[in-house]
């Protein structure tokens, strides 16, 4: 068991609003990884509005965390010791300090029925939304609450959507346990099934829904206003403040289906790769720290990529359009 660090910050703190009428339970979360941190500013703003009475909680309850991972952010880095968005579950035996985040934060998503967590990513491109499954009853990811994801999704102001996490994580985890890199306790987790599982991920395992917003790179001045429009707008459309419900926008849909790890810290891409760059099959993606070339086995689009990704973590990840709408009839689009 991971033993009280006196440097660690000595608390967790998240911040309730309940309106005189029933409603959604609604959790915003901001800083899982500490250097992302557009969504604490923007929490922290509507925190501000709604003590002034410039936003007026009508219905439901509203929670809101805006650094939910506090060391990292005061290290102004992804993780304090690792990575807390990856098996996030209530432990009794916490090895390290994200355990004991996620001894606070499990019960509390768990409270909710909806889950808004506000995220950037490191290299340039626009904001998208991260969708949970198509309803299903299988093993990985049962689920039943597709709809409202979808209803949602097309309100945060954003044109892109994603799917297919933690189909497309589990096949990393596959990877790993036969070829393990890093530490025993990073071999551990890395071989653990349930390494996707996040934020919303843990939602939806406890009969919530759940959408991760990437607001855009972590730097981006406008990241912050993306993902405060994005906290009125969810309001708006659960009838938690007395605003319209917001225009629905149609949105492009893409799916993941590959995820490719860094082998060795030298491993380096072929050039400056931006979130849904389109990359041909056959294509040069990156170079291994041997010399050997990384290619796309497909025509897809490149999400995620990471030249700052250690050795054993995910470098980028390959997405092709969804066959979703069409099973949809077309409703995102």
């Amino acid at each position: 068991m991971a033993e009280m660090n006196p440097a660690w910050p000595a608390s967790f703190s998240s911040h309730r609003y309940q309106a005189l009428t029933d409603g959604p339970r609604l959790i915003v979360t901001g800083a899982v990884h500490g250097n992302e941190t557009c969504g604490a500013v923007a929490i922290r703003r509507v925190m501000a509005q709604l003590e002034q009475g410039a936003l007026r909680l009508v219905a439901g309850r509203l929670t809101l965390a805006p650094v939910v991972n506090p060391l990292a952010y005061q290290l102004g880095q992804r993780g304090a010791e690792r990575n807390l968005n990856r098996n996030l579950a209530p432990t009794d035996s916490p090895q390290d300090y994200e355990d004991h985040v996620a001894n606070w934060l499990c019960p509390l998503l768990a409270e909710h029925e909806v889950l808004l967590d506000l995220h950037s990513f490191q290299s340039p491109g626009q904001p998208f939304v991260f969708l949970g499954p198509r309803d299903n009853d299988g093993a990985l990811e049962p689920f039943a609450h597709a709809a409202r994801e979808e209803a949602l999704a097309r309100r945060l102001g954003v044109a892109r959507a994603v799917d297919g996490w933690l189909a497309t994580y589990a096949l990393g985890v596959a990877r790993r346990r036969q070829a393990p890199v890093g530490g025993a306790r990073q071999q551990a987790l890395n071989a653990d099934a349930r390494y996707g599982v996040g934020t919303t991920e843990y939602m939806r395992s406890q009969g919530g829904w759940a959408l991760t917003l990437e607001c855009g790179q972590h730097a981006d001045p406008a990241a912050p206003d993306v993902a405060y429009r994005a906290i009125v707008n969810t309001l708006a459309h659960l009838g938690m403040i007395a605003a319209p419900d917001p225009a629905p926008r149609p949105l492009t849909l893409w799916s993941l289906y590959e995820v490719v790890d860094k082998q060795d810290d030298a491993d380096r891409f072929a050039r400056d790769w931006v979130s849904f760059d389109a990359v041909a099959k056959g294509e040069r993606i990156g170079q291994r720290a041997d010399g050997a070339a990384v290619c796309a086995p497909a025509d897809a689009r490149i999400v995620f990529p990471n030249p700052k990704a250690q050795a054993g973590q995910e470098w980028f990840y390959l997405a092709r359009p969804s066959d979703r709408l069409q099973a949809m009839g077309g409703a995102l689009a």
